[in-house]
């Protein structure tokens, strides 16, 4: 393979060998050489049907290509920082293969527009994996929810017992950031589905194209409007990765409370011994390593969004070296959000629900308190009164170690005349819970209506894939 520089022409001095070490991104763009040789294809299709190269060339550079991207696949062509990228080293193995006709190929394009084309159709298949892993963890969590619809649990607030909860319901907070996720991905994914080939190194080019064939060919429903934005623009990586950190974040909620229910002190959970590990010292410790680890990684991919930022902030149009900089932490984003999504749903379905350990659990810590003051509210008592007579029964519970559903009537009606004899029935978890029956409570009927309208919902949802997916990656 030769290594002759392609703008060597207007250099006296061959590149010292520290800068193309320096400069190279081969040793992590190498992973788009399926997407440039595709990206290369369409363009010497479309280069054919203008006759701006011959039939017979366009097929030898065709066949070349296909040749080149099997070589690949096998490890047979050998990567060099001296050719710095993979587009370099298709083209450079494709002129060694093919001839001086292999040279063709460039005509009327830059690596400018053809790293962007590149990056976008990665980026394009990247959404849609994100798609497919979040619709599987949410089907995931609709399932766990229609199995645990029985379960009460204590909400939380301040990491305090607050109010009784379904433990469906709380599963059903993370379908819905879930959901959030997923509607921002496919938000992204209308701007990445944008061809931005044929905009050259930044002004367009003299030879007369056709983007839209090429739009065609690599399934996409339009160009990019402008010639300098098509090469300097990075905002579909930024979003990918803004969607990618808030999507790990909600992983890393979930994860954190794993954690936590998990532990001796809370016994919500136990997590499957296939998704744990142990000490090298004590033989006692089951560990939550793969939450912990999602919880973690998390700060990696935020850390790669504030780097494409940082990176972008000065930047003057239209194309500077710096961007050579985006696709680290755009391919670290991708591969983490995936391997997360992807290990956290394996992991759910294997965690054991300790169902008696949250029934107990919602019955400690005064939770039905509130009720109790929305009784007497509703019994005519402004209700800063009434949360100042609950707050004087709980202390007197806390005091004499009993619960609210241990009162009596009679210690009841010590603290306020207005309690009657239906007011024991307020201060059970049972009537907390479904007496909670709007629109996103957590009454039973009530959550069992949102897991159905989840469900057709996500059925609906499905059809992105269907419409929007590029053809080669349906099914």
């Amino acid at each position: 393979m030769g290594t002759k520089k392609p703008w060597s022409g207007r250099f006296k001095e061959a590149t010292d060998a520290l800068v193309e070490s320096f400069t190279a991104s081969i040793q992590f763009d190498r992973m788009l050489y399926q997407y440039d040789i595709r990206g290369s294809i369409a363009h010497c299709r479309m280069l054919k049907k203008q006759k701006i190269i011959a039939p017979a060339e366009a097929a030898g550079i065709i066949a070349g290509l296909k040749e080149i991207e099997q070589e690949i696949e096998q490890g047979k062509l050998a990567f060099t920082a001296r050719l710095e990228d993979v587009h370099m080293h298709i083209e450079s193995r494709l002129i060694q293969k093919i001839g001086p006709t292999g040279g063709k190929l460039h005509t009327a394009r830059s690596r400018n527009d053809q790293v962007a084309l590149d990056v976008s159709l990665y980026l394009r298949d990247a959404v849609i994996d994100a798609i497919r892993l979040l619709d599987r963890l949410q089907e995931t969590l609709l399932s766990m929810a229609e199995k645990h619809i029985a379960v009460s649990m204590p909400g939380f607030t301040h990491l305090q017992h607050a109010q009784p909860v379904l433990f469906s319901h709380h599963l059903m907070a993370y379908y819905e950031m879930f959901t959030r996720d997923r509607e921002r991905m496919e938000s992204c994914f209308a701007r990445v589905n944008r061809m931005p080939l044929g905009a050259a190194a930044l002004a367009g080019t003299p030879y007369p194209i056709d983007r839209e064939y090429v739009a065609q060919l690599l399934g996409y429903p339009r160009v990019t409007a402008n010639s300098i934005d098509s090469v300097s623009d990075r905002d579909t990586l930024i979003e990918f990765c803004s969607a990618g950190a808030v999507a790990m974040m909600h992983l890393s909620r979930f994860s954190e409370e794993l954690i936590i229910w998990s532990s001796p002190e809370f016994q919500f959970v136990e997590l499957p011994d296939s998704f744990c590990t142990g000490s090298s010292i004590m033989p006692q410790k089951k560990n939550p390593d793969v939450a912990e680890l999602i919880r973690g990684k998390t700060g990696r991919v935020y850390g790669n969004l504030m780097a494409l930022l940082t990176i972008m902030k000065a930047l003057p149009l239209s194309y500077n070296r710096d961007l050579q900089e985006d696709k680290e932490a755009l391919f670290d984003t991708v591969e983490t959000l995936k391997g997360c999504l992807a290990v956290f749903t394996a992991l759910l379905p294997k965690v054991k629900i300790n169902e008696q350990q949250m029934e107990k659990a919602a019955h400690q810590g005064f939770t039905t308190a509130t009720d109790l003051a929305d009784y007497l509210a509703a019994h005519g008592i402004p209700f800063r009164d009434a949360h100042e007579i609950t707050g004087r029964i709980v202390a007197s519970c806390i005091s004499s170690g009993k619960t609210l559903e241990d009162l009596t009537l009679a210690e009841l009606r010590k603290f306020s005349s207005t309690i009657a004899a239906d007011a024991l029935s307020f201060v059970t978890v049972e009537h907390s819970i479904n007496s909670r029956a709007a629109i996103g409570g957590t009454a039973r009927q009530t959550v069992k209506i949102a897991i159905k309208t989840a469900r057709a919902e996500l059925k609906k949802q499905r059809r992105f894939i269907a419409t929007a997916a590029p053809s080669w990656h349906r099914g």
